[in-house]
């Protein structure tokens, strides 16, 4: 019997094969992820038989909607990365067979998680591995966007490199700072645990509710919403994508922030209101931002937030360091094999 499986992910090797059961399972790959078929980073499952990779063989651009539907037909599991959005549409295409997905990354908003729990088919999702490839991402942003070095690149290119001027390109210190976070979790507390040594006074943070666990870790102070925007020389914000937190970054938390501080995105574009965030930069209201995450994604380069010289923005490359991605993709190979045995996976979703 051949049990079908389709990965969205291209692997390093259209011909590799990793041996999972008594069956044949058949897979199928369409962006770079190199341990989903190197059987020396998957788990050591015995059996018989080999996992068979059909590759869509690109790593620039996903696999086309109407070919992914296509597929998908038929499978038992299938393996996914952000750009492809798991709803209705393509479960149905799937059909009754798919019992496992498993999504390369930590945010799980391109998932119809209802549809899914509803299909009783099991998700796994591979968060830890990244947070401190994001935490290391995250401050290499905000030092990028505070100190201007982008602007400043481009001066010293450009012929702007003049004689010494007393407020050329001056920006802000992170040294005697309140650095606030916004949804503190694994990657908040790795982020200011880098920004600690650079002599910041105070830590602050917002959630649902309060988290004195983490908070501890990094001795910060559990307040308001209103008081996080009011008092933060840095705002970080860290949490997930849900329908509560939606454009919460928005026109009213820009007017209490201060002019001098910095407001920097590395978790989902959803969660900030981008039209406030240009009103917001544009006019001064706030000193500047930095974005690895915006909507959509890639961002028109048309769009107002790119004629700002106060807005950097990155192309979503906070997990973009060669051992992230292969621990990322390793462990989403190890979700999608230990859910075809039945097991529990090491990273699963409660629906």
């Amino acid at each position: 019997m051949c049990v079908c499986v389709c990965v969205s992910v291209r692997s390093c090797d259209s011909s590799v094969c990793v041996c999972v059961s008594m069956r044949l399972q058949c897979v199928y790959v369409s962006v770079r992820a190199t341990a989903v078929c190197e059987a020396e980073n998957t788990l050591p499952l015995s059996g018989e038989c080999l996992v068979q990779f059909d590759l869509w063989d690109s790593d620039d651009v996903p696999v086309p909607r109407k070919e992914l539907l296509q597929k998908v037909k038929g499978v038992d599991a299938l393996v996914c990365v952000l750009t492809e959005k798991i709803d209705a549409e393509l479960l149905d295409a799937a059909g009754p067979n798919l019992k496992v997905l498993s999504t390369m990354s930590v945010g799980f908003d391109h998932l119809s998680l209802e549809e899914l729990k509803k299909r009783g088919i099991r998700v796994g999702y591979t968060p830890d591995v990244l947070t401190d490839s994001v935490a290391e991402l995250t401050v290499a942003l905000l030092l990028t966007t505070s100190r201007r070095l982008i602007e400043a690149t481009h001066e010293a290119k450009s012929g702007g490199w003049g004689t010494w001027r007393t407020l050329w390109l001056c920006g802000y210190e992170l040294a005697n700072s309140t650095v606030g976070i916004l949804g503190l979790g694994r990657i908040g507390v790795a982020i200011a645990e880098r920004l600690k040594p650079f002599k910041v006074k105070k830590f602050i943070y917002t959630d649902v509710a309060p988290r004195p666990e983490l908070a501890s870790l990094i001795d910060a102070e559990y307040v308001s919403m209103d008081e996080l925007a009011s008092q933060s020389d840095f705002l970080t914000v860290c949490c997930a994508l849900t329908p509560e937190t939606k454009d919460i970054c928005n026109k009213d938390l820009f007017s209490k922030m201060k002019n001098t501080s910095i407001f920097i995105n590395t978790s989902r574009g959803g969660v900030v209101d981008q039209e406030d965030l240009y009103e917001a930069l544009s006019s001064g209201q706030i000193a500047g931002a930095g974005l690895d995450v915006t909507v959509p994604e890639p961002l028109p380069t048309s769009h107002p937030l790119f004629t700002l010289n106060n807005c950097v923005i990155l192309p979503h490359i906070a997990s973009a360091s060669y051992s992230t991605r292969n621990a990322m993709s390793a462990l989403a190979a190890n979700n999608l094999l230990l859910g075809l045995k039945g097991q529990p996976m090491i990273k699963e979703l409660k629906l």
